[in-house]
C-alpha cells in the first residue's frame, strides 16, 4: 500500500483541490490481492487503489470515463510486424504504468 501511494505521489498523479458543488465527486478505494507461489503459498501482497466508477451520474460526468486496455488485435499486430522484420521481442512488467499515462 506504502508503495502504490509512493509511486502516485513521485507521478504527480493527482493534486488537491477545492471542491465545487456542482460537480460529482467520485471516490476510491484499494484493492488488495495475495500473490502466490506454485505451491500455494503467499509470496507477495499487493495493493492498488482504484477509483469507483459507479458513482458517476447521467448527464453530468457520464461520458468522461477512461480505461487503459490492450485489445489482443494489437498485440497481435505487434508480434507479427516484430517477426516480419525480425526484432527481438521481450516481456516485461511495469509497475504503475497506468500513472504515466495522460488522461
Amino acid at each position: 500500500m506504502n508503495e502504490e501511494l509512493e509511486q502516485i505521489e513521485k507521478n504527480n498523479t493527482w493534486e488537491l483541490v477545492t471542491r465545487s458543488h456542482d460537480k460529482n465527486i467520485i471516490g476510491t478505494k484499494w484493492i488488495f490481492k495475495n500473490k502466490l507461489n506454485e505451491n500455494g503459498e503467499v509470496i507477495r501482497n499487493k495493493a492498488r487503489i482504484v477509483c469507483k466508477g459507479y458513482t458517476q451520474q447521467k448527464g453530468m460526468d457520464f461520458e468522461e470515463t477512461f480505461a487503459p486496455i490492450l485489445r489482443l488485435e494489437a498485440i497481435i499486430m505487434f508480434l507479427a510486424l516484430s517477426r516480419f522484420h525480425n526484432f527481438k521481442v521481450y516481456r516485461m512488467d511495469v509497475k504503475c504504468a497506468f500513472l504515466n499515462e495522460e488522461l
